[in-house]
């Protein structure tokens, strides 16, 4: 009897990728556009200097090897960060204040579930689409998780509220500063132009968003079978008993520190240009504040944060190995032949399917640029001005290459902060895809709706 078909690992999964990147490497034509230093430092492709490389280098599977070791290095601020937060949110489960909490939730949301769950997307969005906010939500994964077991849930609804908030923010962006800022400064529109239209259309999306959730966890909280993890050995949370402890004034002091580290990252993240070198200094201040507020040994405290640090050591692998695609498709240099390629067709069509089509590409591109802002400096200075030839305004093309990389963001396995928060739960990639490819699915649908009214009525 032949044996059944079984997915490999997401490690396994990873690394084939980066093998078939190898390989697109050797039969995709090389080229570049010739490309500019912008002020801030960023580099510009210029529109219409496409050329082949007339040399071809290929790239021999030795590269392969050493892409893997090139690209833990380079996702590097990632990957301490999964170890910082994994290590915080130990001590501060130590103290009794995550259980506490849980307890509260429970108290005033098990009732009524649907509602926390918009709260949660909701919340989200809004922080991505004005903040540009991702791997900031990673501290939350696993309270989200113990929150869902506790409601019968399992952790894909948790990773749904997280990444569908992430994913629909970053798409329906009103001021972000990694994506709308940069592309709407390439396309030459007016900056923040358009965010009054893009903040009132959050809200139906996130609804999309929380009906696809929703629909999935009423499903495994009927039958448990209905999960999708099925299977799966879940995320070890510790010890979790029936009985939470009452919320003290020790815990609430520590719940505020959380949310003081989290607004100081965010505020400094905005203002001071900090990153996630800063938002880990945030969480081990935060960690040491934790365990001498919950009186936890210094003995304990080591021991719980390298017992929670230890846990997300595959998370950090996952990291480092879907850095390792997009770094060996650079080195190869086949990044700008298919964003070239992709933009030839559009040419040809009229303006309400050109729109859907630069949608369409922007999607697909952000396999292999998973970066918001990277790929807004690769994709627009192309996009914008082949939407002046095709009669696409320049306002619609940045809504297209938001929806593209915002909604994409949800599933592409070269993204750092959604294989992070896949590794935390413990996720396997190909279960997420097929929890998260409908969604995908049903955004692209209402955002190309969106995209051939605008065009049609002019607006923009």
């Amino acid at each position: 009897m032949a044996q059944k078909f079984r997915m490999p690992h997401t490690l396994t999964l990873l690394f084939l990728l980066m093998v078939a990147a190898l390989v697109a490497t050797w039969i995709i034509p090389q080229g570049q556009f010739q490309t500019e230093v912008t002020e801030a430092g960023q580099t510009l492709v210029l529109p219409g200097t496409y050329e082949t490389v007339e040399e071809r280098d290929l790239m021999s599977p030795w590269q392969l090897f050493t892409a893997i070791p090139r690209a833990f290095a380079d996702a590097q601020n990632i990957i301490f960060f999964l170890f910082i937060v994994g290590g915080v949110i130990a001590v501060i489960r130590a103290s009794g204040a995550i259980d506490a909490l849980l307890g509260g939730l429970l108290k005033s949301a098990g009732s009524r579930p649907s509602l926390l769950m918009f709260a949660v997307i909701f919340v989200f969005a809004l922080t991505s689409s004005a903040m540009g906010a991702s791997a900031e939500y990673i501290p939350f994964v696993l309270i989200l998780v113990a929150l869902c077991r506790a409601l019968k849930m399992d952790a894909m609804v948790a990773v749904g509220m997280v990444v569908a908030g992430y994913g629909i923010g970053y798409g329906m962006a009103s001021f972000n500063p990694y994506t709308v800022v940069i592309a709407q400064d390439i396309a030459d529109v007016p900056t923040y132009s358009g965010w009054l239209p893009k903040l009132l259309l959050l809200v139906p999306f996130v609804l999309i968003g929380v009906h696809h959730v929703w629909s999935y966890a009423r499903k495994v909280q009927k039958d448990p079978e209905a999960s999708l993890l099925i299977g799966v050995e879940p995320p070890d949370l510790g010890e979790t008993s029936g009985d939470y402890p009452r919320m003290t004034g020790r815990h609430l002091l520590i719940l505020m520190g959380f949310i003081a580290a989290l607004g100081t990252a965010v505020y400094g993240i905005s203002e001071w240009g900090w990153y996630l070198t800063e938002l880990g200094a945030a969480f081990v201040i935060l960690g040491i504040a934790a365990a001498f507020i919950g009186k936890v040994s210094p003995t304990e405290t080591a021991q719980r944060f390298v017992k929670g640090a230890s846990e997300l050591t595959e998370t950090a692998l996952l990291v480092g190995i879907a850095r390792g695609i997009a770094l060996i498709m650079e080195d190869g240099q086949i990044l700008h032949s298919i964003v070239h390629a992709f933009s030839l067709p559009l040419s040809a069509v009229g303006p309400e399917i050109a729109a859907v089509g630069m949608l369409g590409i922007q999607s697909v591109l952000n396999f292999f640029v998973p970066s918001g802002s990277g790929q807004a400096f690769v994709t627009m200075p192309l996009m914008a001005p082949l939407g002046d030839i095709v009669g696409v305004s320049r306002q619609v093309s940045v809504l297209a290459f938001q929806f593209g990389d915002g909604f994409a963001n949800m599933l592409v396995p070269t993204n750092a902060v959604l294989m992070g928060i896949l590794g935390m739960a413990a996720i396997p990639y190909d279960r997420w895809f097929r929890f998260c490819f409908p969604l995908f699915l049903k955004l692209f649908a209402a955002a190309a709706l969106v995209l051939v009214v605008t065009v049609m009525f002019g607006i923009g």
